[in-house]
């Protein structure tokens, strides 16, 4: 009996065995070392920095700009859709890194450990190239709609003024769903970053229209979790590598046919 037992024993204790074994190998590539990984957070909606392309694979110039940075730190790239209202949430419990995404530096510098700021922009109206909306005042009485938590709504928060004249005033989950709105007529403007703008004008064939009119200059820049420095100093060092060597400006070149990154000018 006794025998019986010490065999079933050795059988468990084997099968604990190569269930470790297992697992450590799943979480470390079967060599033993820790496999390190950088996870971005990101809107997925928001061409052309971070979406899904046509292939149904992520894609952007932000997304490009972290690929290349987590190689030269030797990181593994992970790549994590969030839903932009609750990037807080995501980097507060670990599940990202950090935010890099079009993320605007201009009244969030106190909410986060930021990179230097690589690239400018401006929030800026859109609307339909036919709806003979030209000025600010012509927004009068009309429908004009903003990403949640976005820098567009926040540039509109400090202009009060401005927001009264409208005649209706509502946010959309994301920019894409505010666009398909624009174009069907349901919204007469979206409040939103002209970088983004102009990339969506390119592709819809001259039915939409920027105003002229900013509502406010910015920068963009990469966003960590208040107070995590150390990672924030390597992804620095990495970007001041990519726009000294010319990497950063390629890049840039391939997605906006010139080099519209800041760093280091």
């Amino acid at each position: 009996m006794k025998k019986k037992i010490i065999a079933l024993l050795m059988v468990v204790m084997l099968v604990a065995t190569l269930t470790a074994c297992s697992s450590n190998d799943k979480n470390t590539g079967g060599n033993g070392d820790p496999e390190e990984t950088f996870t971005v957070g990101f809107d997925q909606n928001f061409p052309p920095m971070g979406f899904v392309g046509d292939d149904g694979e992520f894609t952007g110039f932000d997304l490009e700009l972290a690929a290349e940075v987590a190689d030269r730190l030797g990181l593994k790239l992970e790549l994590q859709p969030i839903a932009w209202d609750a990037k807080d949430m995501e980097l507060s419990s670990g599940n990202i890194d950090c935010v890099w995404n079009g993320f605007t530096i201009n009244g969030r510098e106190e909410l986060y450990t930021w990179t230097e700021p690589y690239m400018a922009n401006n929030q800026v109206f859109v609307v339909r190239a036919d709806s003979g909306i030209k000025t600010l005042a012509d927004l009068a009485g009309q429908t004009v709609v903003v990403q949640v938590d976005s820098s567009a709504e926040a540039a509109l928060a400090d202009l009060p003024e401005l927001v009264a004249t409208f005649g209706n005033y509502i946010t959309a989950a994301d920019y894409n769903t505010a666009l398909m709105d624009l174009e069907a007529g349901a919204v007469d403007a979206v409040a939103m970053d002209e970088i983004v703008a102009r990339y969506r004008i390119e592709q819809k064939e001259d039915k939409f229209t920027v105003l002229e009119e900013a509502l406010a200059a910015e920068e963009y820049g990469v966003g960590f979790l208040l107070g995590n420095e150390e990672l924030r100093d390597k992804v620095q060092g990495a970007l001041e590598e990519m726009a000294a060597d010319g990497t950063m400006a390629e890049i840039s070149n391939k997605w906006f046919g010139k080099d519209v990154t800041i760093i280091g000018k």
